[in-house]
């Protein structure tokens, strides 16, 4: 013979099936709200840290005294930009914090190069502003 029922069993059974749901609900919406932090960590990468520095970069003439890490962090923050137009915020913000550490880079390497120039041109030997021709003996 079969077990009678309580009164109270199918009540604790569909108890236990929502509870399952829930829990099953709450990880489909955590996913579906984790999903759309790609935007804001973009927003903080690329859009604030590695254009501030390559902003930085370009304010040390890093174009002119860096050209490589110039060029490198330039051209990974267009990289950036370029992923972030496909919506691949993934990858927009590797390029972000690629650029960010070349224009750091740059930056230390123009400040470096910068700094061992001589502070003033050299003058013309002669008091005239032109330069000599041939010494004459």
């Amino acid at each position: 013979m079969a077990a009678a029922c309580a009164p109270g069993d199918m009540l604790r059974a569909m108890r236990g099936v929502a509870s399952v749901i829930a829990a099953g609900a709450f990880a489909a919406v955590a996913a579906f709200v984790t999903s759309g932090c790609g935007p804001v960590v973009y927003i903080s990468e690329v859009t604030r840290n590695a254009s501030d520095a390559v902003e930085a970069a370009r304010a040390a003439k890093a174009d002119k005294y860096s050209p490589y890490y110039w060029t490198r962090a330039t051209e990974y923050l267009h990289s950036a930009r370029a992923q972030a137009a496909h919506a691949d915020f993934q990858g927009a913000n590797h390029f972000g914090r690629l650029a960010a550490e070349a224009a750091e880079k740059a930056v230390a390497e123009a400040n470096a190069h910068a700094h061992d120039l001589p502070a003033t041109a050299p003058k013309p030997a002669s008091g005239t502003g032109v330069a000599p021709a041939k010494d004459t003996e």
